[in-house]
């Protein structure tokens, strides 16, 4: 179905070599966030040894948010978080025991509505949040704007001038915006396109 409808577009036709492997949802997409949290500004290999020395201070079980609410600082900092993501992971961690979030509350929402409630947390962004809808919860009609692998993937898609930036978001919200109700898989193809398959398909952590 997404194929056809992305098929559409001439330009995007060129650059969908095979059908992409689906998104399932994942189960305890809080943790899931936290995960995205630690990964940030770190390369893929660093971000899953990362991933592995936190769940090692588990016992290789993923913990709860009350586990990790009550896992000391010094901890954290242990495995390689920085003071700020200590921070930003207790918060998460918080924020998911007050609002008594679960992975169905979350499934109910609509992706603007997932988007305005995480990112009331301290140091959970747009952009997390909308790899966290595309990867954890499998929406398939999400296009982070923001993305830089995204804009550079357009922008050489269909040459678009760069010097006014205003003009530039104009232009590729209106490209994007055709792409709907199917823009998750639209992003999975620039990237694949741009970076060599590196972020088509589910991220590890």
């Amino acid at each position: 179905m997404y194929q056809e409808h992305l098929s559409r577009d001439k330009k995007l036709q060129r650059i969908m070599t095979a059908a992409l492997s689906e998104i399932e949802p994942k189960a305890n997409v809080a943790l899931r966030l936290i995960g995205a949290i630690m990964s940030q500004q770190l390369s893929v290999r660093v971000s899953q040894v990362l991933y592995s020395r936190f769940l090692n201070i588990y016992k290789g079980k993923e913990p709860t948010a009350r586990q990790i609410l009550a896992t000391p600082p010094d901890t954290l900092r242990a495995i390689g978080l920085s003071n700020a993501k200590v921070t930003y992971v207790h918060n998460v961690a918080r924020f998911v025991v007050e609002e008594k979030l679960t992975d169905k509350k979350l499934q109910a929402m609509s992706n603007d509505e997932v988007i305005s409630y995480l990112t009331q947390i301290k140091g959970v962004g747009r952009w997390t949040v909308e790899m966290l809808l595309m990867f954890q919860l499998g929406r398939e009609d999400v296009f982070a704007m923001d993305d830089l692998g995204l804009q550079q993937a357009v922008i050489k898609l269909y040459k678009l001038d760069i010097s006014d930036k205003k003009a530039l978001n104009e232009k590729v919200q209106k490209i994007s915006a055709k792409w709907s109700p199917y823009r998750t898989y639209a992003a999975r193809y620039l990237w694949a396109w741009k970076d060599g398959d590196k972020k088509a398909n589910t991220p590890d952590v």
